[in-house]
């Protein structure tokens, strides 16, 4: 007989709900009789078996313990009482082997060492994220999804024949709650304060449309001042992580019956700061300081005022129908991204006896302090409409061959902005790669199943084919200012107090046929679309465009030559250089096929024993257009093969179910891409004046490991989670030119690093977390406390592993000196560190009431989560600083 939807799910929860006061019990009386479901809180931090947490790795929903693989699934409870509010990075201190750090705005993730640092328009993610199963290609913003969850999934291994191109090291699947059907009102409000001026709010309301469909509203807002703080002279401006965050989200769910499901979401989110920049620690390197030495957070900061300002939005649905034997399921997404930043400059970290004052101007740099008055600094635009739709096709679940087959298709336009401005800057102002037309396709059509040869045994395979297109219209390249006066060239000011550059509302991107210094000189001017209060740059080139001054008008200020260049007596310039970005054109198209083989046996009902073998890729892609002789036009999708084999188990332990798990795995990491660097341009004597970063499928790695987890229920209400990794990592082929050795004051020659032998960046040897939770009954209610203690040992930030630099004489090679990382300014370890959350909260006995305290980073452990090193550049991006507070919730 079919039981109704609504009825089945009401019967869910109330043996979810008795499930949780079984395993529960009283503290004091673990035999006594379990609590009934309506006195059980729907809120009770209890910890349940695996058994009964959900993922949907396979794109079924199937119990955790049953799933043949290596994933971890935090609940919305889970990550309140860890402290992990609205911020994703956060989330890494609670999975072993999950790293992720936020550059500038840009969401990376990294699992077991595999990832993706390319963050332009042409980069992709190497561990793929997804809201409720849809593909989200852009992950800024992905933090302010955090609020009104069922839960978080994170896979392990590549996923790429269910979920398709860059879930080559897994996935991140954020799923958001559903309404609830059976016609009643509910919701809950939840307001928050804490240290760092923190303040916010939550709410979700579930308004009832008849038995069988509901709406929910969901939203939150939060206010928190940054981990980082001013140190300099100018304490005006305010320091990078400055929060203030909204977002909302309304849900539509229909389910008349056991066959028919309709599920739509719309959501939209506002991030508003001061930006995400870490903490340049070259010059406290060179002068014999390391990361341990001083504070990190402790930035002197110049020039321009942080800002971001993310608006998002997008709208989810599925529908699903249930035909017997087959399944019918459609997804679709919409996702509008629209990102714009300046970063917050910077003059570096200070360290004992750095000399903090304003350095007056005109003043050379022997004079001591530091020049305040430079705003060089990057602003960025970056926006993006994507789309996905899937069509699936699946047999019944008690089916003996299960399988699931379909096809998938994305679409991505971007519009990218990004300007780096080098204030003060004399024949070198500034470099811009402005993108008005990005496009990206891909299409893919899949199939996977699993038989069951008897009760025991099962076998499994997929295959998914994929074909992939992008393409890419702009200009990219250096702005070239050289303006020439009595005694050398005079600065150019551009940047100033009320800057704003046009950037994507540039009137026109061609740059064919400019030829004249007029045009040139319109082009410039073009790219600037409101002046800064003391910017020079307009009244140096306005008289090269009207024709007036043909080498433009000398300014003369302390600010722009100081005391040793003057202009000449006509008031115009001796000599003058102008040039502009190139035309940028690049296209790419690939295809390739992800599989898996793998089987399944039960030893018991008690006990699953299985081994798998898959492949997952990452986006292939273009380089900037230069000389193709020099830089290759395309480069290759990553590839990775992972072969595991493991056993999930559940057993009793002093009359209580727990379990342990544990897998063993290889990696084959193929076609992996390093960033090179090259040279584009020369000058008359044959230096090297142009350089770019280059995409090449020049890596090779392998990774191996074992993982395990158990948990094991105690008297007293206690349960202990216990997760561990041991990750061995080693890069096995890696020739590229080593940035850090780029010496632009001898024409910057660059020498050349083989990586072999080194670990792949992010990925600690060891990983242990321990996670021990309590609930307590009384008479009013429950009380429960967690503490989560996580350990990484030590990892390095970048794949150069802290080796010696090589500086050369000259092109031919010639060593000129070699000095040890620290030296140079590039010591990239982060040390082993142990990292402690916890919370504590009561649950009145109705229910209806709950009062929460949490912590996350209690010891206020700086940890450097990635590094941005070039010539001049050891960028530390860290982790958040220590959060507590107190939180209210109230549930009807």
């Amino acid at each position: 007989m079919n039981v109704p939807m609504h009825q089945r799910v009401r019967g869910s929860t109330l043996s979810l709900a008795i499930f949780a006061a079984l395993l529960t019990g009283h503290a004091a009386a673990q035999d006594a009789a379990p609590a009934s479901a309506d006195a059980q809180p729907s809120s009770s931090k209890a910890a349940t078996d695996l058994d009964s947490v959900i993922v949907t790795v396979e794109r079924r929903e199937q119990s955790l313990q049953k799933y043949a693989g290596t994933a971890q699934a935090l609940s919305q409870d889970d990550l309140r009482g860890l402290g992990i509010n609205n911020e994703l990075r956060q989330m890494q201190v609670a999975v072993p082997g999950l790293s992720i750090a936020n550059q500038e705005g840009a969401t990376e993730v990294f699992i077991r060492g595999v990832g993706s640092s390319n963050n332009t328009e042409l980069g992709d993610p190497g561990a793929a994220p997804h809201v409720n199963g849809a593909y989200i290609p852009r992950p800024r913003g992905l933090g302010g999804m955090f609020y009104d969850l069922e839960r978080v999934e994170i896979n392990k291994g590549p996923q790429g024949t269910l979920r398709g191109r860059n879930a080559l090291a897994g996935t991140l699947n954020i799923v958001t709650k559903k309404p609830e059907l059976g016609g009643r009102f509910s919701g809950y409000v939840q307001g928050e304060v804490g240290n760092r001026d923190q303040k916010g709010y939550e709410t979700a309301l579930n308004f009832p449309l008849g038995e069988y469909a509901a709406l929910r509203f969901a939203g939150y807002h939060i206010e928190k001042e940054a981990g980082f703080e001013n140190v300099g002279a100018w304490r005006h401006i305010q320091p990078a992580g400055i929060q203030d965050d909204s977002a909302g989200r309304l849900s539509f769910l229909y389910e008349p019956d056991d066959k028919l499901s309709v599920f739509a979401m719309l959501d939209v989110g506002r991030e508003l700061g001061t930006g995400y920049p870490g903490a340049n620690l070259f010059r406290a390197a060179q002068e014999g300081f390391g990361a341990d030495d001083i504070e990190l957070r402790d930035i002197v900061y110049r020039g321009v005022q942080g800002k971001v300002d993310n608006k998002l939005w997008g709208f989810q649905g599925t529908v699903r129908y249930d035909f017997g034997p087959v399944n019918l399921e459609y997804n679709g997404s919409y996702r509008d991204v629209d990102y714009f930043q300046i970063n917050s400059a910077s003059d570096g970290n200070t360290w004992p006896g750095r000399d903090l004052r304003e350095r007056p101007a005109g003043q050379p740099a022997s004079w001591g302090g530091i020049d305040y008055d430079n705003f060089g600094t990057n602003y960025l635009q970056a926006r993006s409409q994507s789309q996905t739709h899937e069509l699936r096709l699946s047999s019944a679940d008690d089916a003996r061959f299960r399988w699931t087959t379909g096809g998938f298709y994305f679409h991505e336009k971007q519009q990218v902005g990004f300007f780096a401005l080098a204030d003060k800057g004399a024949f070198y102002s500034g470099t811009e790669f402005t993108m008005p037309d990005v496009d990206g396709k891909s299409w893919a059509a899949f199939g996977d199943g699993t038989f069951d040869v008897n009760d025991r045994l099962r076998v499994k395979g997929g295959v998914r084919y994929t074909d992939e297109r992008k393409s890419r219209d702009g200009i990219g390249g250096n702005w070239t200012i050289g303006l020439g006066g009595d005694g050398g060239v005079f600065q150019t000011r551009l940047g100033t107090e009320g800057f704003k550059p046009t950037l994507l509302d540039r009137p026109s991107f061609d740059v064919t046929g400019l030829t004249s210094n007029a045009d040139l000189a319109r082009f410039l001017l073009q790219g600037v679309l409101r002046a800064g209060a003391r910017d020079t740059m307009q009244q140096q080139l306005a008289g090269i465009v009207d024709g007036s001054r043909p080498n433009g008008t000398c300014v003369d200020r302390p600010d722009t030559g100081g005391n040793t260049v003057d202009c000449p007596a006509n008031g115009q310039h001796s000599f003058l250089v102008l040039g502009v970005p190139s035309a940028q054109h690049g296209a790419s198209a690939f295809d390739f096929v992800d599989w898996r083989l793998g089987f399944e046996y039960d030893l018991s009902d008690r006990n699953l024993l299985y081994a798998t073998v898959s492949t997952g890729h990452k986006a292939g892609g273009f380089n900037d257009s230069f000389d193709v002789n020099v830089i290759p036009e395309t480069y290759k999708p990553e590839k990775l093969t992972a072969f595991e084999i493991g056993s999930k188990n559940s057993f009793e332990f002093l009359g209580r179910t727990s379990t342990f798990n544990v897998s063993g795995f290889y990696y084959d990491y193929d076609d992996q891409v390093f960033q090179d660097l090259s040279v584009i341009a020369f000058n008359p004597d044959g230096e090297a004046t142009g350089f770019a970063l280059v995409n090449r499928n020049v890596g090779k790695s392998e990774l191996y490991g074992i993982e395990a987890e158990s948990r094991l229920r105690f008297g007293g209400g206690f349960t202990l989670d216990l997760n561990a990794l041991y990750l061995q990592t080693e890069i096995k082929e890696g020739m590229v030119a080593d940035v850090r050795s780029q010496d632009f004051g001898n024409g910057g020659i660059t020498s050349q690093i083989d990586l072999s032998g080194n670990e792949l960046p992010l990925s600690s040897k060891y990983t242990v977390n321990a996670r021990l939770q309590q609930a307590i009954e009384f008479s009013r209610g429950t009380f429960d406390w967690q503490v989560l203690a996580a350990y990484r040992s030590s990892f390095f930030l970048t794949q150069y592993n802290d080796r010696d630099v090589i500086f050369l004489r000259d092109t031919a090679g010639t060593v000129d000196r070699i000095e040890d990382s620290a030296t140079a300014g590039f010591p990239d370890e982060q040390k082993g560190f142990t990292q402690i959350n916890a919370g504590a909260g009561f649950t009145t006995l109705d229910g209806a009431w709950r009062f929460e305290v949490w912590g996350s980073n209690l010891t206020n452990k700086d940890v450097s989560q990635k590094a941005l090193v070039g010539s001049g550049v050891n960028v530390r991006f860290l982790n958040d600083a220590r959060s507590y507070g107190v939180r209210v919730r109230w549930n009807f």
